[in-house]
């Protein structure tokens, strides 16, 4: 364990004043595509407007992005959300990453999302996205509220539950929340979920390519909010083998046809769309959910796609109020916790709309 270093001492320098300087968080995606780096600069004037932010760079042999003879990567501003951390007119910048000839890298996701929305503006997308996480202690091996090298009771009691012996990090799923609230993400809500010491947060209804931005800066709070309390933040899709529910990352989806009525007839041509090209969605829906996918808690089998009205066993649901109202929205329940939600919503868009 490394030295616990003192909050107070910290919030004494935290609570300088900056003068007329403010402080932009810088944010991209790692080499893996699902790690998140970091790096601050000083700005001498406020923006909301992130083509008036600075291209910056970084090195990108450090990060598994570009060869040491050629390291130098691109930080192109695309977002900004108030930061919750620094507060004032502090800012979080989250940026997609190119070659010095403005190309975008390997693992640029981003910008065929991006191309993809662009061309269904007059659709106007809508995702609701559902981040579920699981808290392990600092030692990287126990999960959150669990025994040390033992196991809880039996799934239960834990999903969106009260109790100190159910609930089991509130403080971070509240914190998380409203560190959210305040860098204007729209977060819809929070649970408890059916693994001990799992939660999820709820994004949306967020507009096109907003939602990847919000879920990715999302995802950078959760992890700086467990930094602070010293807890680790797994996004594996299935973090404890065996009779224990995996994590996903439902995507609800809708179009402004879908939602009119007479729009459900357009909702099952998207989901025999999705049919055809199942394989390819599973295969980019994130890395590890050949364990979590397997027809029980939950899941429908990764092998063959289904879909149906309130069920949570198919690989896409309807909600009963769609079938009722006649349109509204469906969810793709396929997606893992560590999906990118650039590819998730850019596929979604492709089979269903191009």
């Amino acid at each position: 364990m490394h030295t616990q270093l003192s909050e107070e001492v910290f919030a004494r320098f935290m609570a300088l004043p900056q003068g007329e300087a403010y402080q932009a968080e810088y944010i991209w995606i790692g080499g893996t595509g699902q790690d998140l780096r970091c790096k601050t600069r000083t700005l001498n004037k406020k923006t909301n407007n992130p083509d008036d932010l600075p291209v910056w760079n970084f090195d990108g042999s450090s990060t598994g992005q570009a060869p040491g003879d050629d390291s130098e990567v691109l930080l192109k501003p695309q977002a900004i959300f108030p930061d919750p951390f620094r507060g004032g007119d502090n800012i979080l910048v989250m940026c997609d990453c190119y070659k010095p000839d403005m190309t975008p890298i390997k693992g640029n996701t981003r910008l065929r999302c991006a191309e993809a929305m662009k061309k269904v503006e007059s659709l106007v997308p809508w995702f609701g996205i559902e981040q579920e996480y699981t808290l392990f202690e600092a030692d990287g091996v126990t999960p959150f509220g669990w025994p040390k090298g033992g196991f809880p009771g039996a799934q239960g009691p834990y999903y969106c539950s009260v109790g100190t012996e159910n609930a089991f990090g509130r403080h971070i799923a509240e914190a998380h929340y409203r560190a959210c609230l305040f860098a204007k993400i729209n977060i819809s809500g929070i649970n408890g979920e059916v693994l001990p010491g799992q939660w999820e947060y709820q994004v949306g209804p967020s507009v096109g390519i907003e939602s990847g931005d919000q879920m990715w800066v999302s995802r950078y709070i959760l992890q700086r909010v467990c930094e602070a309390f010293g807890v680790i933040v797994s996004l594996d899709p299935k973090p404890i083998p065996g009779d224990w529910n995996g994590s996903g990352c439902h995507t609800n989806f809708s179009t402004e046809p879908m939602r009119k009525p007479g729009g459900f007839t357009i909702i099952i041509d998207a989901l025999e769309k999705l049919r055809a090209r199942h394989a390819e969605h599973i295969a980019a829906y994130g890395e590890g959910n050949e364990r979590r996918l397997t027809g029980k808690h939950e899941t429908a089998s990764m092998d063959s796609f289904s879909y149906g009205v309130a069920n949570r066993g198919a690989s896409c649901r309807i909600p009963r109020a769609a079938e009722k109202d006649g349109c509204g929205y469906f969810e793709d329940r396929r997606p893992s916790s560590n999906m990118d939600p650039y590819v998730v919503t850019g596929m979604l868009i492709e089979t269903c709309c191009l």
